[in-house]
């Protein structure tokens, strides 16, 4: 059947929080209604075209690419307020690839030139790449329907002539729909007649930006979203009618029946557009290799040159250099050497330059090639690192190098890759945030109007955990599936949250991701401009696909510490400390990680994984590895099993002789998808490169293909000849029953298996921090401090590990400290930018005048010599009172009550001596005996100019640090409950922070000691802030700042609980709090709470006055030791206050556990200890 219709003005849910219609909906429905093609035209961008492609073509649908662009007024240059701010529109439609280059040219130009409130392109712009496009009028926001609007027919008749031609002939169309609306029917009855007068032929659309006429309302709510309206306000941006969906040629064919040629030009267009898409054809640029060389042969030769750098030249250890020759060989024929280049080529730029970079990252540290070369920092041959995980020659596919700057110097790096190969062929990796599960419950109840407590509830309901749907939710959750049936409104926000989940919210810019390219970039991709940089408009997987060169330059926070440590180092002991060259092997070092003074060290710190290395007590590198792959959810189960075989080496058992060798340094258990590898390798004969493959498949659980697997795993495969091309394990002496039983345990595990080379590298940086904190912890928390200076909380817990450690922490002073924190004689010095109000343009004044002329004699010395302009009354004011004149002998309070008028009086003497009158710089007053005060130059003593007045109170001179520095430094209001803290916290703020990732971006503490959202604290502290709000109910709630000794958390107060404790929750009183934790996506825990006691001293170790829960084990008296241990194991692990019972039922006594056996009591340890010992044998009581 012929095709009667093509949909060619389409919105997909690329256009932003706007369009509705995802992509594989679009397609299918396409296909439901009998249409052939459909066109993709999203608002400004092309982010979605590759996926539309591919998935149109997957279905056999054809695609037609384009883009609803913006038009300027007049100059895309032109900016003016009011009048640039509302551009017009236009549909732009690919004919073929010159087109779709010429689209994605214009697409870009509108971002990086003509950006302004939205991408506009002008006419200049159209003209220059106006060839292989079709054109079509756009909507009532097009440029020819606003001039009709506006009473200026001529207008618009005088533009559509210039648009047919800049396009040509048939290029361009006017644009004619059916929606219901008014001014839509003007717009069309002046479109015809124009089309008649010039022969400017018609298009049918019908701007369909949602999928079923019944999906306007759900169009609506994102409306709302995307303007932060609920639906309930007049004033919401809304569509006029319900008309905007796609039609079915039925319906539109109908429509237009007047108009005929409207609806067969869809189908002359569609027939028009022919654009092919090429992937996996790598555009890798070349390397500009010097003196001609040839680049494999240059590739070669600095391999060479590093092997004889880590090895010495005389050593040829053959199997060393067989690996080198075979990496060597697999890059030359997969064609990756000039790739190999250009890493290694900006990796020696950043050392060069003192840039820190790190050891490796992710399965390139698996490569010898890549160690040879310097990209990385450890030797893949000593720790079994396996070259096929990072480099397939089974599997075409681009390598993935990713690498770690040191966090402040990163962009230098990008900067001179940007330089060398072309600012117009390099650019970062834009990303997009979606609406996941709970995210899109939250958007969807606000623009419903319901009550933030309401839809709370109803998010808190769907599990906190990666790929959690709300479908899968409503499946898991009795409670939920109940509240939807029983509840009109929340049958509609589930209804509507799960149209809009997982759609694109908002697009930003990969932390970390650069593509390079060998033509400038915008022949394989749109671009735009982001912040101050200039991003794609296609993610990383899809510029892969297109044979794009693609990295990760990241920063990591930890490399900076290290660097600004090594510098204290050597500035403090004239030490040369060569990080990179360190022995991994110091007991002390693995002492002081397995006594759990992690705080600081990379990957080891987390509450939990500070628990988890004081059982592991690590002894080498190999023991770290595997405790950063173990302490993971998923492999945690393997974690008591593990530690039970390190801790009795008889327990270890293997399924088969075979497996010793490999399972044997991580003491019998699985943890790397390496060891998958080698198993399948070695006991069944496999190549590295198809053991990858099957890694790989074990991962996605495909149970067709596994099961086949399994049979090539057991038996082995012959070809059609009979010739063996994988043995299979029972050929090579392993028997049908075991094989099964290793392939099985392989398939449990492989989805969760980690990544050993990436677990090495990072493994690498722990030690390195931890030899750090081990030998110099001054210089290195000094240095963790200057990375943290704009986050209090971790400054805080710092300072608290400093005491810990028995290292003074000074106050700031304004003659001995820095800019940033220093080391002063084995003490840490606060830094003057650490000092709240104190900018940095004041820092560097009051440093520089002190390194010209020498220390600051007295506040009033300070005052006539600063410059007034950086060293501002406030700016004064915040030093005094974060201790920085304490030095010089006056109290905090007479100098807050003399400042203001000490300056005064030297500005009104400045002005004086500007007039001629007096040099406060030169003159001096004279003594009686005719001598100059060398004291004072323009004032009397200072005992006339300060109040006869007492110092601050303790209680304010702290309160005074704490507003000006973020924490307690002279003393803390806490310290002396912190052993009724001790028997009655169960959480702390340093457990609520969350840690920042690989990438030094902020991470969920969910898993962080067992954290789960909804699960029971008590918390104490101080409470510092408290603010009321009014409820829509026209009820007060509260936000309430609690600080303990390590930092602050929020608590949450509803209005139910705030009327029972609302005079206990003042500011600056001390409390316990009893609640429930939060945990949401991107932001930090808060506690919900419930139930609020002052603490006093006698209060002893129970203020809250409630039963001390305690956990009970049942046992008898045959439990085997190995089950004991595991219990112990387990109970150590999840450390708390909470008492754990034995209770032996055959002689009926209650046992209460050694203090280290105590628990943080939580879901995730019960179940534990349910699958361990049985449900019915754990019991809370």
């Amino acid at each position: 059947m012929l095709q009667k219709f093509v949909h060619l003005h389409v919105h997909t849910e690329y256009s932003l929080l706007d369009g509705a219609n995802r992509i594989k909906d679009l397609i299918r429905r396409t296909k439901e209604l009998g249409m052939d093609s459909i066109a993709i035209t999203d608002h400004g961008v092309m982010y979605g075209v590759v996926d539309f492609y591919k998935e149109a073509v997957n279905n056999g649908i054809k695609p037609i690419l384009g883009c609803e662009i913006y038009t300027a007024k007049g100059s895309r240059f032109d900016k003016q307020g009011g009048w640039d701010s509302d551009p017009g529109h236009m549909v732009l439609l690919a004919k073929n690839n010159t087109g779709y280059k010429n689209l994605m040219k214009i697409v870009s130009i509108g971002f990086t030139e003509g950006f302004y409130y939205k991408p506009r392109v002008d006419m200049e712009v159209l003209e220059k790449y106006s060839e292989g496009l079709i054109a079509m009028s756009a909507c009532l926001s097009g440029d020819i329907p606003k001039a009709i609007l506006n009473n200026n027919y001529e207008k618009a008749k005088e533009l559509a002539l210039k648009l047919n031609s800049i396009f040509g002939q048939d290029n361009f169309y006017l644009e004619l729909q059916m929606n219901g609306i008014e001014e839509q029917n003007i717009v069309n009855q002046q479109l015809i007649k124009l089309s008649r007068e010039t022969g400017i032929p018609l298009v049918a659309t019908n701007d369909a930006h949602y999928l079923r006429r019944e999906d306007a309302r759900a169009h609506e709510i994102l409306l709302c979203i995307q303007t932060g309206k609920s639906i309930n306000d007049e004033d919401r941006m809304r569509f006029s009618s319900d008309d905007f969906y796609i039609k079915s040629p039925e319906e539109m064919i109908s429509l237009f029946r007047n108009i005929p040629e409207a609806i067969s030009n869809t189908v002359r267009i569609a027939d028009m557009c022919n654009v092919e898409l090429e992937f996996n054809k790598l555009h890798l640029p070349k390397f500009d290799v010097p003196d001609g060389k040839d680049p494999f042969e240059y590739l070669r030769a600095l391999c060479y040159e590093g092997f004889e750098r880590i090895y010495g030249k005389d050593n040829r250890d053959e199997e060393k250099i067989n690996r080198l020759e075979y990496e060597l060989s697999v890059i030359k024929q997969m064609g990756y050497v000039d790739y190999f280049l250009i890493v290694s080529d900006f990796i020696r730029y950043a050392k060069e330059k003192g840039i820190m970079v790190g050891p490796g990252r992710g399965s390139a540290a698996g490569s010898f090639v890549a160690y040879c070369l310097g990209i990385t920092n450890i030797d893949p041959l000593k720790y079994n690192l396996l070259f096929e995980r990072f480099l397939n020659p089974e599997r075409i596919s681009m390598p993935d190098i990713d690498i770690d700057f040191c966090f402040e110097r990163r962009q230098e790096v990008i900067d001179y890759v940007v330089e060398k190969y072309g600012k117009d062929r390099v650019a970062q990796i834009i990303t997009f945030g979606t609406m996941a599960a709970r995210a899109v419950i939250r958007d969807v109840g606000r623009a419903l109007d319901i009550s933030y407590g309401e839809v709370d509830a109803i998010a808190k309901m769907i599990p906190f955990q990666i790929g959690m749907s709300i479908e899968k939710a409503m499946e898991l959750n009795p409670e939920l599936r109940q509240r939807y049936n029983d509840d009109e409104r929340v049958k509609e926000l589930i209804d509507t949250a799960k149209l809009l989940e997982g759609m694109p919210r908002h697009a930003s810019t990969h932390a970390a991701g650069v593509v390079i390219s060998r033509e400038p970039l915008t022949e394989y991709v749109p671009l735009q401009r982001s912040e101050d940089s200039i991003t794609t408009q296609f993610p990383m997987g899809i510029l892969e696909e297109l044979g794009l060169l693609k990295m990760d330059f990241l920063g990591l926070r930890t490399l900076t510490v290290i660097r600004d440590a090594v510098a204290l180092i050597k500035k403090n002991h004239n030490i040369d400390v060569k990080i990179d060259e360190l022995q991994m092997d110091d007991p002390n070092v693995f002492k002081l990680i397995g006594e759990g003074r992690t705080a600081g060290v990379f990957q080891l710190e987390s509450a939990g994984m500070t628990q988890f290395m004081k059982e592991l007590q690590p002894a080498s590198l190999e023991d770290i590895i595997a405790g950063i792959s173990l302490y993971r959810p998923g492999p945690m189960d393997q974690i008591p099993r593990y530690l039970r075989n390190k801790n009795n080496p008889e327990l270890v058992k293997y399924d088969h002789p075979l497996l010793e060798n490999i399972l044997n340094v991580t003491y019998g258990c699985m943890v790397y998808q390496e060891q998958v590898m080698q198993i399948v390798r070695d006991l069944a004969g496999y190549s590295m490169g198809r053991s990858d493959l099957v890694r790989r498949a074990m991962a996605k659980k495909k149970v067709s293909i596994m099961e086949q697997e399994r049979k090539n795993f057991i038996y082995g495969i012959d070809d059609d000849n009979g010739n063996i091309i994988v043995k299979g394990a029972v050929r090579n002496g392993v028997d049908e029953e075991t094989a099964n039983k290793i392939f099985d345990e392989m398939m449990d595990f492989a989805s969760y298996a980690f990544n050993k080379s990436h677990a090495a590298a990072y493994a690498v940086i722990a030690y390195q921090t931890a030899w750090l904190k081990c030998y110099y912890p001054v210089e290195f928390i000094a240095a963790l401090l200057n990375s943290f200076m704009g986050s209090s909380d971790k400054i805080s817990q710092y300072v608290h590990e400093c005491r810990k450690l028995g290292i003074e922490v000074l106050p700031p002073d304004i003659n001995e400290s820095d800019v940033r924190f220093t080391v002063v004689n084995g003490k840490i010095r606060f830094g003057l930018a650490a000092v709240k109000n104190v900018g940095e343009n004041a820092v560097r004044s009051i440093i520089d005048e002190r390194n010209i002329n020498g220390n600051y004699k007295s506040f009033r010395n300070f005052l006539e010599r600063v410059d007034g302009k950086d060293v501002n009354k406030r700016c004064i004011e915040s030093l005094i009172k974060s201790g920085a004149f304490d030095s010089m002998g006056v109290y905090r309070s007479r100098l807050m009550n003399a400042y203001e008028k000490m300056m005064e009086g030297i500005s009104s003497q400045r002005k004086k001596s500007m007039e001629g009158q007096l040099s406060i710089f030169d003159m001096a007053l004279n003594t009686e005996d005719g001598k100059k005060d060398e004291k004072h130059q323009l004032y009397p003593e200072d005992e006339d100019i300060y109040p006869d007045i007492p110092e601050y109170s303790q209680k304010i001179l702290l309160s005074m640090e704490k507003e000006m520095l973020g924490l307690y430094i002279s003393g803390h209001p806490l310290s002396e409950f912190e052993k009724e803290f001790s028997e009655v916290v169960t959480l702390y703020s340093k457990d609520m922070v969350s840690d920042a990732d690989e990438n030094g971006e902020v991470i969920t503490v969910e898993g962080n000691k067992g954290l789960k959202d909804g699960m029971t604290v008590t918390v104490g502290g101080i409470i510092t802030s408290r603010k009321t709000k009014t409820t829509k109910n026209n009820n007060l709630m509260a936000f309430v700042t609690l600080e303990d000794l390590y930092g602050t958390m929020e608590i949450i107060v509803f209005p139910a609980v705030l009327e029972r404790f609302s005079n206990l929750l003042e500011v600056e009183n001390i409390v316990l709090i009893k609640g429930s934790i939060s945990i949401k996506e991107e932001e930090q825990p808060k506690i919900i709470c419930e139930e609020v006691r002052p603490l006093r001293k006698e209060d002893g170790a129970n203020p809250l006055k409630r039963k001390v829960v305690k956990l009970y084990l049942r046992v008898d008296d045959n439990i085997d030791n190995e089950l004991m241990e595991s219990i112990i194991c387990m109970l150590k692990f999840f450390g708390g206050n909470t008492p754990v019972c034995l209770y032996n039922e055959s002689q009926k006594k209650i046992k209460v556990l050694e203090r280290d056996c105590w628990v943080s009591l939580n879901d995730t340890v019960i179940n534990e200890l349910k699958l361990l010992i049985g449900e019915e044998n754990v019991k809370v009581s």
